[in-house]
C-alpha cells in the first residue's frame, strides 16, 4: 500500500488529546483534552472548532440516543452535555477511589452500555502532572439507571474500549503491560468472557485508543511511538502508519463512507521539534470503519 495522505485539521496544541468520537448526523467530530478540562468538536464542513470547559478532566465521550447530548466521562464522574446550550446533567456516577485513581478511556458498547475503564490519577487539580498509583484501574460498565459494574481491576492505565463487527469479540488494553486484550463477548447479554492476549510486546511505544473498521481490523495508536498500528483479527500487524508526531493518542472512522479516520494526539512530553504536536489529524483509509455505538439513556 502507498503512504496514505495525513492532513492536520485542527492544530489545537491538546496536552493529552482523546477520545475521538465521530457524529455522523451532525458531520462534527468531538474529542477531549484531558490536561486543559475540555470537550471539543470540530464541524467538518467548515472546519471551526469550539470547546466546553469542564472544572476536571474530561477523559471519555459517547453519542446517546438524544440528538446533540454526548455522554462525558470526567475523571471522577460521568455527565450528560447538551453540546448547543452547554447545559450539563450529572447521573450520578462517581468512582469511589478518586482522586486516587480517575476514569480514562471509555466507549458504548452495541447495546447500548457505556464502559470505562480507571487508572491511577495522574493529573491534578490544575492540569499538573502528579504520581500516580500502580496497578490501581478498574474496568467498569454502566447501563442507564443503573450502577457501575466492576468487571476487572488490577489494570495499570485502561486504553482500547472496542467491539468486533460481528460483536463477539471485545478487545480492551492496558497502556503499562504494553497489551491488548480480546474477550468473547456475548451479544444477547453484554458480558464478557476470560480475555487472553490478542496485540502484545510491540516495540513502538505503547498502546494507547483505537477504533476498529469494517473487516474487523484493529488500529491502534502507539503513545511515544509516532504511528499508528493495523492490526489483523489474528493478532498480527497488517501495516504501521508513520504520523508526523510522536505521541498518537486514538482515532476514529468519520467521514464520507466513515473512511476517513480522525486521530488525537498529545503535546504532553512532546519533542523540541514536533511543532504540530496536540493537533488532530485526518487520514483517508482504504476501508470503512464501523458507526459509532450510542449510549441508551
Amino acid at each position: 500500500m502507498t503512504r496514505p495522505a495525513i492532513t492536520c485539521v485542527a492544530p489545537t496544541g491538546d496536552v493529552v488529546g482523546e477520545a475521538a468520537t465521530w457524529s455522523a448526523d451532525e458531520d462534527r467530530l468531538y474529542w477531549v483534552d484531558i490536561g486543559r478540562f475540555l470537550v471539543h468538536v470540530l464541524n467538518v464542513r467548515t472546519g471551526a472548532v469550539t470547546s466546553r470547559f469542564f472544572d476536571e478532566p474530561a477523559v471519555a465521550l459517547s453519542m446517546t440516543d438524544v440528538p446533540g447530548r454526548l455522554l462525558v466521562a470526567l475523571s471522577s464522574r460521568l455527565v450528560y452535555l447538551d453540546v448547543e446550550s452547554d447545559a450539563r446533567h450529572d447521573l450520578g456516577i462517581t468512582l469511589d477511589d478518586f482522586p486516587t485513581a480517575r476514569f480514562n478511556d471509555g466507549r458504548t458498547d452495541p447495546n447500548g452500555a457505556f464502559w470505562v475503564g480507571s487508572m491511577g490519577n495522574n493529573v491534578g487539580p490544575h492540569g499538573e502532572s502528579i504520581d500516580m498509583a500502580e496497578d490501581a484501574g478498574r474496568l467498569f460498565r454502566y447501563r442507564a439507571g443503573g450502577g457501575l459494574e466492576e468487571l476487572e481491576s488490577g489494570i495499570g492505565i485502561s486504553n482500547t474500549v472496542c467491539w468486533a463487527p460481528d460483536g463477539k469479540t471485545f478487545y480492551f488494553g492496558d497502556t503499562l503491560k504494553n497489551e491488548i486484550r480480546a474477550y468473547p463477548y456475548d451479544p444477547a447479554s453484554g458480558d464478557i468472557g476470560p480475555g487472553t492476549p490478542h496485540f502484545a510486546g510491540f516495540d513502538r511505544g505503547l498502546p494507547d485508543g483505537s477504533a476498529i473498521d469494517s473487516e474487523g481490523f484493529l488500529w491502534n495508536c502507539r503513545f511515544g511511538g509516532g504511528c499508528i498500528v493495523r492490526v489483523a483479527p489474528d493478532g498480527t500487524v497488517d501495516r504501521v502508519i508513520e504520523m508526523p508526531v510522536k505521541n498518537i493518542t486514538t482515532c476514529t472512522f468519520g467521514g464520507p463512507g466513515l473512511k476517513t479516520l480522525y486521530v488525537t494526539t498529545a503535546a504532553l512530553q512532546k519533542a523540541v521539534t514536533d511543532r504540530l504536536a496536540g493537533s488532530v489529524f485526518a487520514i483517508e483509509a482504504d476501508v470503512a470503519g464501523m458507526d459509532e455505538n450510542r449510549f441508551r439513556t
